[in-house]
């Protein structure tokens, strides 16, 4: 069975956003890379996901010239519309800056950010099985896999950026004793449900005795809705008819619109933090390196973080100085652990101001006072919009 050697300055595992991200910016700033998929293309461009771009990231694309390009969608708006025991309370937000956010569902990104990558020249490579070879030491590290002919490419480097989700082979790679594991589980779950209903507003989330509820919407045609359960719940308990029915009591009102429901999914929330975010050549991105919980809408912000942080290093070693590289997993976790801490509060706010069966009637209520003093503190109010914005 042959074998095909090539080399190359970074081999990016992985095409969701933090691989494409760094993909685009090391092709702008001349080093060669490639990015290796195991998916075929098909599914990464259709993948459902987050929708909102918050505007540090805004910024960043504009800062590298390609924000015309690959960002689309209306402006998010500066308000959080709740449905608080059956009464409508937007929350409107406020930060010392103009917020640029954008409502953009991630499928939308990731399609035009492999379309810039390609027609740009960049080399993406889809449906590859990876392994990983040489991470820890000086040696330049290999990345293995076979392509659609059945050869095997090897492909060399100096650098591996491990961009491949919490169930990758970028992580795995790293042994156990160089790797500390910090996670918190909240003790509930999200019923995911994608349904070809559109939205009334960009977002709308209901606090009620029987738990949280959410719609936010996933384009022009369909909506993601949430509905806060026990960690037991089978996805075979929620028939079409009693999500609605749940939705309703919820939101306590009549669901506007009801469509055809695409999918549901049981996701345990938690936040997990993997330090340090670096091995030898081997470096962790995104979702391989840390998960913040969905309420906070921070994934993919930590995700372009990152590959920025990366691409600024790569850039700096071609001068010969390490100084960026060795500070990566520093630097990305100071801003990491900044944002586990808000979106830590944040879910625990939202969900134990509703139902009061997970931890009990007194964080209930303190968790109402925090809520509160959103509406009716221009300070708090100030910094948590900050967060939300991506401005802090």
């Amino acid at each position: 069975m042959s074998e095909v050697y090539e080399n190359t300055t970074v081999v990016i595992i992985g095409a969701g956003v933090a691989g494409l991200t760094l993909g685009n910016f090391l092709l702008r700033s001349g080093i060669d890379c490639i990015i290796v998929e195991r998916r075929d293309r098909e599914y990464v461009e259709q993948r459902q996901r987050a929708g909102v771009i918050d505007t540090r990231a805004v910024r960043m694309f504009r800062e590298w010239g390609i924000e015309d390009r690959v960002l689309g969608g209306d402006p998010v708006a500066p308000v959080l519309n709740f449905r608080i025991d059956g009464e409508t309370r937007p929350l409107e937000f406020v930060s010392d800056d103009q917020n640029d956010g954008r409502f953009c569902p991630q499928q939308v990104l990731v399609r035009n950010l492999i379309d810039v990558f390609i027609s740009d020249g960049g080399d993406l490579r889809f449906e590859a099985e990876v392994s990983l070879e040489n991470v820890a030491g000086d040696a330049h590290p290999r990345v293995r896999y076979r392509d659609s002919a059945d050869a095997t490419k090897v492909l060399s480097c100096e650098f591996v950026a491990g961009c491949d989700g919490d169930r990758g082979v970028s992580r795995a790679a790293i042994p156990s004793a160089s790797l500390t594991r910090y996670s918190h589980e909240y003790g509930y779950a999200w019923l995911t449900v994608l349904a070809e209903v559109p939205a009334n507003h960009q977002s709308m989330m209901a606090l009620h005795p029987r738990g949280f509820a959410g719609q936010f919407a996933r384009g022009p045609h369909a909506s993601r809705f949430y509905l806060q359960c026990p960690l037991d719940t089978s996805t075979s308990q929620w028939t079409d008819e009693r999500i609605w029915e749940e939705l309703e009591i919820r939101f306590g009102e009549p669901v506007a619109n009801t469509g055809r429901i695409v999918s549901t999914q049981l996701v345990p929330l938690r936040s997990v933090v993997y330090s340090p975010m670096s091995y030898g050549r081997l470096y962790l991105l995104g979702d391989a390196a840390h998960i913040v919980p969905p309420m906070s809408a921070k994934g993919m912000h930590l995700a372009m973080y990152d590959a920025e942080v990366f691409a600024k290093a790569v850039i700096h070693y071609q001068t010969g100085d390490s100084s960026l590289l060795d500070s990566y997993s520093a630097t990305c976790l100071r801003h990491v652990w900044n944002y586990q801490a808000f979106a830590a509060w944040w879910t625990e706010l939202v969900h134990n101001a509703g139902d009061d069966s997970y931890q009990g009637e007194f964080r209930r209520q303190t968790a109402r006072a925090d809520l509160e003093r959103l509406f009716e503190s221009g300070e708090a109010n100030r910094l948590f919009g900050g967060f939300i914005t991506g401005l802090n």
